[in-house]
């Protein structure tokens, strides 16, 4: 008997292009052999790179060893090298993928650099990546019975959603929006560092995608300033947007609020999402850095009563903390 493929394994990848779509976010296209085999259904769809060192080195994570492939034990072969060995793994989710063409675009978000502070490892490689540079992605594989993996996005029959994130939820919310089916009518907040990240984006039917950035100023509670602080601008869109829109959460809403855990972001994962698709009318996902996602999932579940099994929230990144591995 065939043994399974697992839902995720390693492809050896190069980079195909790099293109700047904005002055904080920059599309990277991969190619490789196996890219062909790359199954995706898009949406919020999660894959990992591990990025090279600056002087191109890549540890052997047994992309091409048919039998790692097949034990899906690439992981296990990462942690057991020597932590100076280990290059930088970083999670990302897919834009968009050919796999008829082996290509995989992956857009990044490249973040300002702070006086005194060094870039991190995936700030450094996206500055420098040129065609060519490998790398080695992690992604779903198309002959898995799990083609599912790493997908958050599960609206079930909601006809109303409710999509908010920042610039690290970009691609997610933009594929998402790009796939919804006819019926449906989402609203879509996101929120980038300047107006000139702002991206064009097919939205069908009724939907919309509202932008806000940060370089336009906001006012709070000690004045104008003219940089919103991250996810304020969320927030203030979210509350302004919601006693127009009650009607859509019909039916989501609970007499008595879901009791939240207190979720530490400095320590712990902020990851909420419900395994079963939606039932009823309204469902939103929520995506970006941990503290603001932190703030609008108790603003929806614990102040609005939106019932949770109604809403994903996944904390992207926390602000100054590099990503678990």
């Amino acid at each position: 008997m065939a043994r399974a493929y697992p839902a995720y394994r390693p492809y050896e990848a190069v980079v195909q292009r790099v293109l700047r779509l904005s002055p904080h976010l920059v599309r990277v296209t991969f190619t490789g052999e196996d890219l062909g085999c790359l199954g995706t259904a898009g949406l919020d769809q999660r894959i990992k790179l591990v990025l090279p060192t600056p002087d191109g080195r890549l540890c052997d994570v047994g992309a091409d060893d048919h039998e790692t492939i097949l034990a899906g034990t690439w992981y296990a072969r990462w942690r057991a090298l020597p932590e100076a060995e280990r290059n930088p793994v970083r999670t990302y989710t897919v834009r968009a993928a050919r796999p008829e063409r082996r290509e995989l675009d992956v857009d990044m978000v490249l973040h300002d650099p702070h006086p005194g502070r060094p870039d991190g490892p995936a700030a450094a490689w996206l500055r420098r990546a040129a065609v060519g540079d490998r790398v080695v992605v992690v992604g779903p594989d198309a002959r898995s019975a799990d083609r599912t993996a790493g997908i958050d996005w599960r609206p079930g029959s909601a006809r109303h959603l409710l999509l908010v994130g920042d610039e690290t939820a970009a691609p997610a919310i933009c594929s998402i929006v790009e796939s919804l089916r006819p019926g449906v009518t989402a609203q879509a907040f996101v929120e980038v560092p300047t107006g000139a990240d702002i991206l064009n984006v097919m939205v069908p039917g009724r939907s919309q995608v509202t932008w806000v950035a940060r370089d336009a100023g906001c006012v709070t509670a000690q004045g104008f300033q003219a940089v919103a602080p991250h996810g304020l601008l969320l927030q203030q869109a979210l509350a302004a947007w919601l006693p127009r829109h009650m009607s859509h959460l019909a039916g989501a809403v609970r007499p008595t609020p879901d009791e939240l855990d207190d979720v530490d972001v400095d320590t712990e994962l902020l990851w909420d999402a419900p395994l079963d698709p939606t039932t009823g009318d309204f469902y939103a996902w929520i995506a970006g850095e941990a503290g603001v996602v932190r703030s609008l999932r108790r603003f929806l579940v614990s102040d609005v009563g939106v019932d949770r099994r109604n809403v994903a929230f996944m904390g992207y990144w926390r602000q100054g903390r590099a990503e678990r591995q």
